[in-house]
Order: structure tokens, then C-alpha cells, then sequence
């Protein structure tokens, strides 16, 4: 078998060395986002928009809901909608739609598959950065059981001015957890979100497990994460070998 080099390049920028098996990172901590990430929630999201945008004489298509709304908070959403259709939403749509939206969420949102497992393995310090308001949040967490492991580690948009693709919720919420942004990975699913990232200096990786993501999403030629990550038990694997998991070591051969 082929002797591999100590100086690795396969994970660009994560890790810069291995001596004697050991990973030495850069990569000290990790924001999550929570919808298409944590929860596997886009698509239930993207049914009851689409819904209602056709209710109000606004259809739109699965494209425009990708580029328009996907990883946006809902102001910035409603902004977009605005300039493309020449009007404002109706004062009482974004209400409607939460109310509707989480009535569906309560009884069909279930967590990413293999996302419990995956959070046993962190060992690193981790925070949670969300464009969904508390509300959505607060249910995203309680309904998938993953509440006790964001208790007190969590920020929403409603915490900042500008949300993703601004990098102002992602250094927010690196403030308030004590991360220096330059050491943080982002864990992301949108062009948003990795713009987001991007736009803060900080490492980001593509998690493409999501529903919406086997349905047609694909993000812009324009945007590269750091790396694609395709499933739960990838991104654990993956955490560990940058040392930001258990069993931080690298096994060759």
C-alpha cells in the first residue's frame, strides 16, 4: 500500500497536517443551521409558501422559492417577493404563514436522519444560527427532540439588522459564544447560508442530505463551499477528522 504524505490537502483549509495519525486543525468550533441541516424541514416550508402565494394570486415556482426564500429570513424573503412581483405581500401573510406553517410542522417535521448520532459525536463547542424566527425554532427543536442539545446555544435572525446573506447573524452568534470567527465551521444547506459563511471568514461545508436538496436544489456555479457533505454519518466522519469529533485521529490505509 502506498505510503500517504503527512501534508494532506483533501479537506481544503480544515486541516493542514497529520504526525502520527493526529489531526492538527485550524477548526476550534461549529455554528449549525438548523432547517435543511438539523431538521428536515424545507420542503414542508416550500409546500405551505407556495400554497399561499398562489392563494393570493402570486404563484410561484420551486425555482423562485429556491433563489427568493430558501435560507432567508422571512423580511428579507418579502423584500424579494416585493421587487419581483411589483407589490408588497398582504400585511397579514407572514402571520398566516407561521401559523400555518407550524401547524403542519407539528405533526410532519422530523430531524435530519442520523443527526442525533452525529451530535453525540461533537467534541467540540457548538452554537446554533438560524434565519427562522424563535417561534419556528423553539418548535423545529421541541418537535425533533433536539432541544436538550441547543439549550442556551442558540441565535435567530430577529437578533440582527441584516440576516444571511449578510455575515451579521454568523459573527453574532460566534460573539455570544466566545468563537473566534476565523476557527468556526459552518454547517450549511443554501446558497444564503454559505454566502453567509463566506462573507464572515469561515469555513463552510455543504450538508446536501435535505429533502429539497434530493428534489432539484443545487446551489448556484457561482457558489463553493469548502467541502460537500452528503449525509449525517459523512459529517460525523468528518468532524472527527478535523478533530472537532470524537475519535479526533485519522486512520490510513
Amino acid at each position: 500500500m502506498a505510503t500517504r504524505r503527512s501534508i494532506f490537502s483533501c479537506i481544503d483549509g480544515a486541516w493542514v497536517r497529520a504526525k502520527n495519525c493526529r489531526v492538527i486543525s485550524r477548526l476550534t468550533s461549529i455554528i449549525f443551521d438548523c432547517d435543511g441541516v438539523l431538521v428536515d424541514s424545507e420542503m414542508l416550508s416550500a409546500s405551505v409558501l407556495m400554497g399561499m402565494m398562489a392563494e393570493i394570486g402570486l404563484p410561484i415556482t420551486a425555482e423562485i422559492f429556491r433563489s427568493d426564500f430558501l435560507g432567508r429570513s422571512f423580511a428579507n424573503a418579502a423584500s424579494r417577493a416585493a421587487l419581483r412581483f411589483g407589490m408588497p405581500l398582504p400585511n397579514d401573510f407572514q402571520l398566516k404563514y407561521r401559523e400555518r406553517l407550524l401547524g403542519r410542522m407539528e405533526h410532519e417535521l422530523r430531524p435530519m436522519e442520523g443527526v442525533v448520532e452525529m451530535l453525540e459525536s461533537v467534541a467540540a463547542p457548538y452554537w446554533l444560527a438560524t434565519s427562522s424566527s424563535p417561534q419556528r425554532l423553539g418548535l423545529s427543536l421541541r418537535v425533533s427532540g433536539l432541544a436538550p442539545y441547543f439549550a442556551d446555544r442558540c441565535s435567530t435572525a430577529s437578533e440582527v439588522q441584516h440576516g444571511k446573506p449578510a455575515p451579521d447573524l454568523l459573527l453574532h452568534a460566534a460573539n455570544r459564544a466566545g468563537f473566534e470567527p476565523a476557527s468556526c465551521l459552518v454547517v450549511e444547506d443554501s446558497e444564503m447560508g454559505i454566502l453567509a459563511a463566506q462573507a464572515a471568514g469561515m469555513e463552510v461545508w455543504h450538508f446536501v442530505g435535505g429533502a429539497h436538496v434530493k428534489a432539484g436544489y443545487q446551489l448556484p456555479t457561482g457558489v463553493k463551499p469548502d467541502r460537500t457533505i452528503n449525509d449525517m454519518a459523512e459529517l460525523a466522519e468528518m468532524l472527527a477528522a478535523v478533530g472537532l469529533g470524537r475519535n479526533g485521529e485519522l486512520r490510513l490505509g
